[in-house]
């Protein structure tokens, strides 16, 4: 099949799971300003626009410092559109506010710390867009029906990204394929821009499609349940078939453990108490941290298909701990990967570093201690919030629970905490106080 009958088939089996679903759609209503969050949710998890017509190649850290003006136009009509949007939403706005200080003193921490970055307006730029994220999980949080937006976020970015990664692969290998400089080996990237942001493509949308499939087999009472079983379970078989392709260890564990949650706890009829959850949940935590730093030798590291030193990543932990940064502030928002820091590990390490494959880490190095124990505070409110939802409404908690506990685990090897990284959006969406929400509870 030639790309461009390939093209048109996909196309066609888009709007078909559009079509299939649509009997859920009408169940309930929710705000056309969902799709700016799509918009913004879809560009996050796969790559900047500017990227879809110019891949561009780093030969130097300072080709950060610009960005492109595209994009930075793309964003920031995304950005002001949405905060019209929470304009015209003023009391659930301020309801919303209230009761998410963390959230807020997380983020005002972060704005402040732009005053002692050596790049001052990059940094401002970078958390702009962070701040957009918290943008667009207010407008899918504030919706009328909150828990049908965030089902329809799920669905509508899943439904484009995952049959176009597809597509990407296996007809346009120019854009769905990377290879390695060596030996010329490919890796299979899809929508996004490396193979590991393919994983958490697979690993957000698929758990998401998940939540959404199971959700619906509970609905026993539901007349047409099947086509939307039948668009979640493709969904859901693309997903299996493009995780054995991205190969991507730390996204297919997080897909995995944040699957059991959301099977062991989903059930409105057999909810589990608080104390049961956190031993469920702690206990799949341990198993992870344990096996993966404190005893790497008994095997589960060697499961996944990697190496003792996690393909090199305590390497360079071990060589970014001991760079001269402010141990209580960092070195600014977002700015340790920037100037001579950054050239200094481009020339040492062939492969050009420009994160620190761990997300406490990361944010160490950009905040210092007080962003760690600010976001180790957010992220223990946020778990508090998920085990209360999960034993008060099993269907959506368990959604919660599995984003809270995914984040926390995928972030000890790869850097989510940050930037338009859907790791970190779903894990605000998930982890917020939403006074609507509760009262439907």
């Amino acid at each position: 099949m030639s790309s461009n009958v390939a093209t048109i088939v996909y196309a066609i089996a888009i709007m078909a799971l559009f079509v299939l679903d649509r009997d859920r759609d009408r169940r309930t209503r929710v705000s056309m300003a969902l799709w700016i969050a799509v918009a913004w949710v879809s560009i996050g998890s796969s790559r900047m626009v500017s990227l879809w017509f110019a891949p561009l190649t780093y030969d130097s850290p300072d080709q950060y410092l610009d960005g492109s003006p595209v994009d930075r136009l793309i964003l920031s009509g995304l950005l002001s559109a949405g905060l019209i949007v929470l304009l015209s939403r003023g009391e659930r706005v301020g309801a919303f506010l209230r009761s998410n200080g963390p959230i807020l003193l997380f983020f005002l921490y972060g704005v402040a710390s732009v005053l002692w970055s050596d790049y001052p307006d990059v940094a401002f730029k970078r958390w702009t867009k962070a701040f957009g994220n918290l943008v667009m999980v207010m407008v899918v949080l504030t919706d009328p029906e909150p828990v049908a937006a965030i089902k329809h976020l799920f669905k509508r970015v899943g439904f484009l990204l995952i049959p176009l990664s597809i597509l990407l692969i296996k007809y346009y290998p120019e854009l769905g394929r990377t290879y390695n400089r060596w030996t010329w080996v490919p890796y299979y990237n899809g929508v996004a821009t490396e193979k590991n942001s393919l994983g958490f493509i697979c690993l957000i949308f698929g758990l998401g499609s998940l939540w959404l499939f199971l959700d619906t087999v509970r609905n026993g009472e539901h007349p047409h349940r099947t086509r939307p079983l039948i668009a979640q379970g493709t969904i859901l078989a693309m997903t299996a078939w493009l995780f054995a392709k991205a190969d991507s260890a730390t996204s297919l564990a997080c897909f995995l453990v944040g699957g059991v949650l959301i099977v062991l706890t989903g059930s409105r009829s057999r909810a589990l108490r608080p104390t049961a959850v956190n031993f469920l949940a702690g206990g799949m935590v341990s198993v992870c941290v344990l096996g993966v730093f404190v005893t790497p030798d008994v095997g589960l590291v060697q499961a996944m298909g990697r190496n003792q030193n996690l393909t090199g990543r305590t390497e360079l932990w071990h060589e970014l701990v001991q760079m001269d940064v402010d141990p209580l502030f960092g070195t600014g928002f977002e700015s340790f990967w920037l100037g001579k820091r950054a050239k200094a590990l481009w020339k040492r390490h062939w492969w050009h570093p420009n994160e620190a494959h761990n997300g406490y880490l990361e944010t160490y190095l950009n905040l210092g201690f007080t962003g760690v124990v600010l976001l180790g505070f957010l992220m223990i409110w946020g778990y508090r919030n998920v085990v209360d939802a999960a034993y008060r409404d099993p269907e959506v908690g368990s959604m919660r629970l599995a984003f809270v506990v995914a984040a926390a685990l995928y972030n000890l090897t790869e850097a989510g905490f940050k930037d338009l990284h859907p790791v970190w959006i779903t894990f605000l969406l998930a982890a917020a106080v939403v006074p609507t929400l509760h009262r439907n509870e």
